[in-house]
């Protein structure tokens, strides 16, 4: 089971003082973000990618390649890549580059993105999401597996005998999350090519993203890869903490009622009644996040959202202490409990050469 924090870099007025930080002040928060979560015995930080304000991690290889150089251990991912706006081929060279660099501590999450604007600014159509989103995977799933690659689609101009470059380290392309908040098509994506899926159920009922999940679990196994609880999920949340579960409600309600996302609409105690949003102990969060297996089944990923909407980030780096020392030595403890065998972990780019060694000697053993 692994365990990180994802952040959408969006750039954000602090309610409670007023003050916006500067666009490089938040990206240079990101980064003391990402060494603080290696610092408190993190697995993953995860970064978006939006190409609009109010966000600005607008090229997300070149933060986690600039992470990677100040890190040694946490898996460094996206929390969207923009498999439909995004070329392929660039795609291609970019993150296996990005691998090389952090020695195979990379891995993906593909995501149509769901901000209308942002297609025609890179000449596409956001009426073709799907479709898009669909020819782009194959063709860079083909990519990173095939040496020379000939190639024609709909949505970009054809490949002849064409080798994408540096190659995937150690011949083995980084893992890849396909991450849908709505999207069937996208998790029969998913399934289809044993990849790994995964619900950001950050703002919706757990009742929407069950059905997601399900529906992913049972095409991975009618795919062959494995029985449906094989199947490797990830999940979200969104939490803020402080011992004493009033102050954390007393703190965080000016950001929640700022929000573009949350404020406006239900209160506080409803938007958690309804969504994974845990705002309260760490007890609290611990409760709350175990739940989570109840409703998803064994899952393999779990990324927490605990910056933005204006926090500050002294308090995100408070926050990370409390996950750090408090939430997650707890989380490992109990999620380990009961996990049937045959569950996998969660892919590493360790575990995926040695399943590949492992896979040709035993065809070099029968051919």
């Amino acid at each position: 089971m692994q365990f990180g924090i994802f952040t959408v870099g969006d750039v954000t007025t602090d309610p409670t003082t007023g003050r916006t930080p500067t666009e490089q002040e938040r990206i240079k928060a990101m980064v003391t973000i990402a060494q603080k979560a290696e610092e408190v015995g993190l697995d993953v930080f995860a970064t978006g990618e939006h190409h609009n304000r109010p966000f600005v991690p607008s090229s997300p290889t070149t933060m986690l390649g600039w992470i990677a150089a100040r890190t040694h251990r946490i898996i460094l991912s996206t929390a969207t890549t923009l498999i439909t706006t995004n070329d392929p081929v660039k795609i291609a060279e970019d993150y296996a580059m990005l691998q090389h660099l952090a020695d195979g501590r990379v891995d993906l999450m593909m995501g149509r993105g769901n901000t209308g604007p942002v297609y025609p600014w890179f000449g596409k159509d956001i009426r073709q999401g799907i479709p898009l989103a669909i020819e782009n995977y194959a063709l860079l799933h083909q990519l990173w597996r095939q040496e020379t690659v000939d190639w024609e689609g709909r949505f970009r101009t054809p490949l002849q005998s064409f080798t994408s470059t540096p190659r995937p380290l150690d011949d083995v392309p980084p893992f890849v999350w396909h991450g849908s908040i709505r999207s069937p098509e996208i998790a029969e994506q998913a399934a289809y090519y044993g990849d790994g899926f995964f619900a950001n159920n950050i703002f919706w009922p757990k009742e929407h993203f069950q059905k997601l999940i399900n529906l992913y679990r049972e095409r991975y196994a009618h795919y062959g890869h494995g029985t449906p609880e094989q199947a490797i999920v990830g999940v979200g949340g969104h939490i803020y903490m402080h011992h004493n579960s009033q102050n954390a409600l007393r703190e965080f309600r000016p950001y929640f009622d700022h929000s573009p996302q949350m404020g406006g609409g239900p209160s506080l105690e409803q938007y958690m009644d309804q969504t994974p949003l845990t705002v309260g102990s760490p007890q609290q969060v611990i409760e709350k996040t175990l739940t989570f297996r109840e409703h998803f089944g064994h899952y393999q990923r779990q990324l927490f959202n605990v910056d933005g909407i204006g926090i500050p980030l002294k308090t995100v780096l408070e926050q990370l202490d409390l996950l750090g020392e408090e939430v997650i030595p707890v989380l490992r403890e109990e999620f380990a409990k009961n996990r049937p065998a045959d569950v996998p972990d969660a892919p590493t780019h360790t575990s995926l050469v040695a399943a590949r060694d492992a896979e040709r000697m035993s065809a070099g053993s029968t051919g």
